[in-house]
């Protein structure tokens, strides 16, 4: 959590800010002002950067990205880094990415966002991104890894599956031991593959529900609490309750609150109120903490 506020920053929470690690990829979400400076007091390297996703293109969800791109040209990152954006804010993108002379050594491979659905192929997962409803054009974002088996070590010691006989027959799908052919599934369960989520800066929507089913880990908005909703559903946010209640209806695992209204200055409202519709794994973001995906769930198919 590299920031955690909304609109205004404050004395402890940064501009918007998130890097989710995923088996050695990072994904960087709306780096608002300051985020440089945050991946420093993190301990994150610019190299750890593999994407750069913007929701859309309010000041503290984007008005890092300057400073982020440029660190990772001096610190002369390898490896190219894609950039995804509402392609509507074309405009915003070529002011922030060339927003001052500097050596521009780092590989920005610009894959703006032109609507819902399948967004790319990443070995860590296929993203996907839907619409969301805020003022301007702006999307969420999902990580979705794909489904895989589980071995089971009582099966495979009956099958007499050791060592790296185990290997070859997660690859090939069967292998012959003695007279007997084993098949990966005599031996494993299906194991489905785990599920991130992003939704930041909108009302109440389709988008908002779609993005948030089944999720492990859901990163969410709640901007307000219940007794400023008419506010929230003006400025095209959500409040604590209603953040909570579609994780609910959404069987997430992890819930993260973030992006707090500066009018509010006691986090413990946004836990209470979430707690009258989540009764799970709750968190209420604060700046440089780390949240770890949940897990794998044990039961099968789970």
């Amino acid at each position: 959590m590299l920031g955690t506020a909304s609109q205004a920053p404050t004395r402890t929470r940064n501009h918007n800010g998130y890097l989710l690690r995923w088996d050695g990829r990072g994904f960087l979400f709306d780096p608002g002002e300051g985020t440089q400076r945050q991946m420093l007091l993190a301990g994150v390297p610019s190299s750890a950067v593999h994407r750069v996703l913007l929701s859309h293109f309010h000041g503290d969800h984007c008005l890092g990205l300057p400073g982020v791109v440029q660190r990772m040209s001096l610190d002369g990152v390898a490896h190219p880094v894609a950039a995804h954006y509402p392609a509507s804010g074309q405009v915003f993108f070529d002011r922030l990415r060339h927003a001052t002379p500097f050596a521009d050594l780092a590989e920005i491979r610009e894959e703006p966002v032109t609507g819902p659905g399948r967004l790319a192929e990443d070995p860590a997962g296929v993203l996907e991104v839907r619409r969301l409803e805020h003022p301007i054009e702006t999307y969420g974002y999902r990580l979705v890894e794909p489904d895989g088996r589980r071995m089971l070590p009582d099966r495979l010691a009956a099958a007499g599956v050791t060592g790296p006989d185990v290997g070859r027959l997660q690859r090939e799908g069967a292998l012959r031991v003695g007279e007997t052919t084993v098949r990966l599934d005599d031996v494993s369960e299906h194991r489905r593959g785990q599920r991130f989520a992003f939704v930041m800066d909108t009302r109440m929507c389709d988008g908002v529900a779609a993005l948030a089913d089944g999720a492990d880990l859901l990163v969410i908005e709640s901007t307000f609490l219940a007794e400023d909703a008419v506010l929230a559903h003006r400025y095209g946010h959500l409040t604590a309750r209603q953040a909570a209640r579609v994780a609910a209806q959404a069987g997430v695992r992890r819930l993260v609150l973030t992006h707090f209204s500066q009018r509010y200055p006691d986090p413990r409202a946004f836990e209470e109120e979430a707690r009258a519709e989540f009764d799970g794994d709750l968190v209420v973001a604060a700046d440089l903490q780390r949240v770890p995906v949940p897990p794998r769930a044990d039961a099968p198919g789970g």
